[in-house]
């Protein structure tokens, strides 16, 4: 009998991070203190992820992730793992709605490139947990994400030190990533999540605003973003799922940037060949459904309609109304539902329990079943 693919996304899913438990924060902060050792912090790091693992199931998601319980970040810490960078401190953090984030950043110091990463074991843990018919996801900062922090003004001139030329750099990137996707792609995984935040950058009004003043062409920058992460897909495995998650800043549940998604929609889901996108809908920062109509072949849209940042459960016809109403514009068959972003983008995690966590995600999975019988 010929075995059932699996694919991502899934009508009901989520987007990666998990709050961090309270074991594990006790463990980072022992091992930060001298009191215990590397291997002791990754043998509870392993039973607490092989924990939200089995939960993740229980709960009846078929993507499952780690939690992204060995990071600090959402996306340096895998920055910090390619060749030629370096993990750095900034004089300031960046602002969220009256809170700093911690002060680090991802600061080039030679050729960039992608030899080995301490990622790619972790992988491997996660995929051992994982039953068959699960899929265990890799999420990762996209290529984008990781141009972005490096030419950030506080970094530009290190990069340019390194890459005058600006071809030579996106160059780089694109290679980097290429053998990164390969690597996992040999460790067995076939779904990666690339993580952006530029692209609600590009929609912010007042970034909008300051670009014109400096005079520079946003849709230049957004057609560049798009040809840069369409390098790395150009040759990728058919089996592997590559898809993408736009987020406006997820810190300690506040947020960084505001806007809908018109000034990119075209250029974002008409031409990046990505499978699928994850996109933050749970508040009236994000917009209307309306940009969804430049969605090109048959792309699927996640729609992050339940908020992460808060633990007030959703109203389940509420969420089922608003559903309808984005297949207006999608057919209702390519469209899943799930947070707008992650419980735990970095270790700080959001104001919420995760008891609520689990109950989000078990009436994702309920409106998934009513929505779609599935």
């Amino acid at each position: 009998m010929e075995k059932t693919l699996v694919k991502a996304p899934f009508r009901a899913d989520h987007v990666g991070s998990l709050l961090r438990s309270e074991s594990i924060k006790k463990a980072k902060r022992d091992f930060q203190e001298g009191s215990i050792t590397a291997e002791q912090l990754r043998e509870v790091e392993n039973q607490e992820i092989k924990r939200i693992v089995d939960k993740q199931i229980e709960v009846g998601l078929q993507s499952v992730t780690d939690g992204e319980f060995r990071r600090s970040w959402w996306h340096l810490d895998f920055m910090w793992g390619l060749d030629g960078v370096e993990k750095a401190a900034t004089e300031v953090g960046l602002a969220f709605q009256g809170i700093e984030t911690r002060k680090e950043t991802a600061r080039v110091t030679g050729k960039i490139d992608f030899s080995t990463h301490p990622f790619l074991e972790d992988y491997k843990y996660l995929k051992s947990l994982v039953p068959e018919g699960v899929i265990a996801r890799q999420t990762l900062p996209s290529a984008v994400q990781f141009l972005y922090e490096i030419t950030k003004p506080h970094n530009i001139d290190y990069t340019k030190k390194h890459y005058p030329n600006k071809g030579d750099l996106y160059n780089d990137i694109v290679h980097a990533y290429k053998k990164a996707f390969n690597a996992f792609y040999g460790a067995g995984c076939r779904n990666i999540q690339m993580d952006e935040v530029v692209w609600a950058v590009l929609c912010d009004k007042n970034y909008r605003e300051n670009a014109a003043k400096e005079e520079i062409d946003l849709d230049v920058l957004a057609k560049e973003y798009v040809e840069l992460n369409n390098r790395i897909l150009a040759d990728k495995p058919e089996d592997l799922i590559v898809t993408t998650h736009v987020c406006r800043g997820n810190y300690r549940s506040t947020w960084h940037y505001s806007g809908g998604y018109d000034p990119v929609s075209e250029e974002l889901f008409r031409n990046e060949n990505v499978d699928a996108y994850y996109l933050e809908f749970d508040s009236e920062r994000a917009g209307g459904f309306e940009p969804l109509q430049y969605l090109s072949g048959d792309k699927q849209v996640v729609l992050g309609l339940v908020t992460s940042k808060s633990p007030e459960l959703e109203n389940e016809e509420a969420v089922i109304a608003r559903i309808k109403e984005a297949a207006q514009y999608v057919p209702l068959d390519r469209l899943c539902l799930s947070p707008q972003c992650g419980f735990s983008s970095t270790e700080e995690g959001n104001e919420l329990t995760e008891e609520d966590q689990w109950k989000k995600l078990e009436l994702i999975k309920k409106i998934s079943e009513k929505v779609w019988g599935e």
